[in-house]
């Protein structure tokens, strides 16, 4: 007799989406890195040594940047030396958190830390703090780059905060900015901007609460000048670097109808894109019941509309923060987007 076994109850496997609970936030510390965060009284955090045997360091400080020893544990403290020997490094990402520590006005030369696991934890080994006032804390996994003959590289931690129910509910933190913006801004929910950046300027696009879609498209300026439209294109794109969208790496390029580079990816911390499919459309809505409903197309027409650019149903747009594929069957499937807060 053919035995047939019933699909289990689907489950998180890591939760932390902060629209599954808003007071739960997620971040990680790469190996040999650091994050800053921020916690309010009654907060908890919770670190996890994710593959085990990974050592780490929690430094915390007072909002005015003054060394706060006591504000999580009383436990012994040593110098922050992990963090410093990561800071000294002056690699991109130290840089980054040296510059969020400098903003918050915090001088590490007299940090103390405290210690957390060891090299022999076990993977999954937890530990739990609860805030009882605001605090600044820097945490740390430090460690060198492995030898061959090694066994121990410095692996990433998981820092869970569940934030007070009591405390007013806010955005997620945002993350540092990978340098000193010229133009810093959010775009309202519904609607659209437009900027100019110049050769060699940088964008950096960050999805606040996650899950957002983010339709973008660039048009080269000069041939705007001369009343020619030469937007991003995702066909002529896709045709040059035989990939779904451009990604960091050797093929990193968006491309416009004339074949001519526009834009370059240089990072991305979502890894899946919608480059299929319009913006979503006046049409879409209407066919749904909602007359009048914003949408994206509209939106962006209305925002390039001083530039010169005729107005379309439907703009052939990147979205940075949505999820659309091709499956084996030819068929287009839209699922849910992978980008978290940040």
């Amino acid at each position: 007799m053919l035995e047939v076994k019933t699909p289990e109850t689907p489950s998180l496997l890591e939760p932390g989406m902060w629209r599954q609970d808003p007071y739960a936030e997620r971040y990680e510390v790469p190996g040999g890195g650091s994050i800053v965060i921020e916690l309010l009284p009654d907060d908890e955090l919770l670190i996890v040594d994710v593959e085990g045997g990974q050592v780490g360091e929690l430094a915390t400080f007072s909002p005015e940047g003054r060394p706060d020893p006591g504000a999580l544990s009383h436990q012994k403290l040593t110098p922050a030396e992990g963090l410093k020997s990561i800071l000294a490094t002056q690699e991109e990402s130290a840089r980054q958190i040296e510059a969020g520590l400098k903003r918050r006005g915090i001088d590490i030369a007299s940090a103390r830390a405290i210690t957390l696991f060891n090299r022999d934890s076990l993977a999954g080994e937890e530990i739990r703090f609860i805030t009882d006032r605001k605090v600044i804390c820097v945490l740390s996994a430090p460690g060198k780059k492995m030898a061959v003959d090694e066994q121990f590289p410095p692996t990433p931690l998981v820092a869970w905060i569940h934030r007070s129910k009591e405390q007013a509910l806010s955005a997620p933190a945002l993350p540092e900015p990978l340098a000193d913006p010229e133009q810093d801004f959010s775009i309202k929910p519904g609607t659209a901007s437009d900027l100019i950046i110049r050769a060699g300027e940088f964008i950096q696009i960050i999805d606040v609460s996650g899950r957002e879609c983010s339709d973008f498209l660039a048009f080269s300026r000069s041939q705007l000048d001369h009343g020619l439209e030469r937007g991003l294109d995702v066909t002529t794109t896709r045709s040059l670097t035989g990939t779904g969208y451009p990604g960091p790496g050797l093929y990193s390029k968006f491309f416009d109808q004339d074949m001519q580079p526009l834009i370059e990816v240089i990072r991305d911390t979502c890894g899946r894109h919608d480059a299929f499919g319009l913006a979503c459309t006046s049409k879409y809505y209407e066919d749904l019941g909602y007359f009048g409903h914003p949408n994206c197309s509209d939106n962006l027409s209305k925002a390039m509309e001083p530039y010169g650019v005729q107005a379309r149903p439907g703009w052939p747009a990147i979205n940075f923060f949505y999820n659309t594929n091709i499956d084996a069957q030819n068929v287009m499937y839209l699922d849910e987007p992978w980008s978290r807060p940040g």
